[in-house]
């Protein structure tokens, strides 16, 4: 018989994960991760301009459309409060539904510049594998990035990412081309990793 209880799986060590939400907050925080050049240069395909407000908008309706779409936040520094102050967008991608038996993800991460450095994207793209594996049952997840970004490729690797694939000069950037890379990482893989951290599977916490 199994054991396992109701519990709360929107919450990792330090983070608490929730939907965005029809306010005018939202809006301007999703303006705000999508407003910062610098770490869209490192992780958006698109070229390069000035976000508008009203691309910002589309956004965010991307995010509700996602498999699972969350604002990240602190959590809260009152129990009365769902979630604490809102730092960063964690998606992972929907796909058609005649791709459902493939049972595959692409994760999406960003966090506000004054957050960055802190592990909360780690974490989060950790907390991410497990409700990719242990809540929604997939098989395999991928996540994406681009040659020169040294940093997100580390942590990738570090967190158990394996490069899947090259894409040669698949991105022009700043006057020249740059390799696309793919990561992913398998659910036996996950589980192996997870076993050896002696963590349980049932609750992230």
């Amino acid at each position: 018989m199994s054991t396992i209880k109701p519990f709360n799986p929107f919450r990792s060590e330090r983070l608490v994960y929730r939907a965005v939400e029809d306010t005018i907050e939202d809006e301007a925080f999703v303006h705000a991760i999508q407003g910062d050049a610098e770490a869209q240069s490192g992780a958006s395909y698109g070229l390069l301009r000035p976000e508008s407000l009203q691309d910002s908008r589309l956004f965010k309706k991307h995010i509700t459309e996602c498999l699972l779409g969350a604002i990240v936040c602190l959590a809260p520094t009152n129990e009365d409060e769902p979630a604490g102050e809102p730092i960063g967008i964690l998606c992972l991608k929907s796909h058609p539904p005649s791709w459902a038996p493939h049972r595959w993800t692409e994760i999406s991460i960003d966090v506000l510049k004054k957050h960055q450095g802190n592990g909360y994207g780690g974490e989060a793209i950790r907390w991410s594998l497990w409700w990719a594996f242990q809540m929604a049952g997939l098989h395999r997840v991928q996540i994406q990035a681009f040659s020169f970004n040294a940093g997100a490729t580390r942590l990738y690797e570090r967190l158990g990412f394996k490069e899947e694939g090259r894409l040669r000069d698949h991105l022009w950037f700043a006057g020249a081309w740059h390799d696309g890379l793919i990561y992913g990482i398998l659910e036996d893989e996950w589980r192996d990793q997870w076993k050896k951290a002696g963590r349980e599977f049932a609750t992230y916490i």
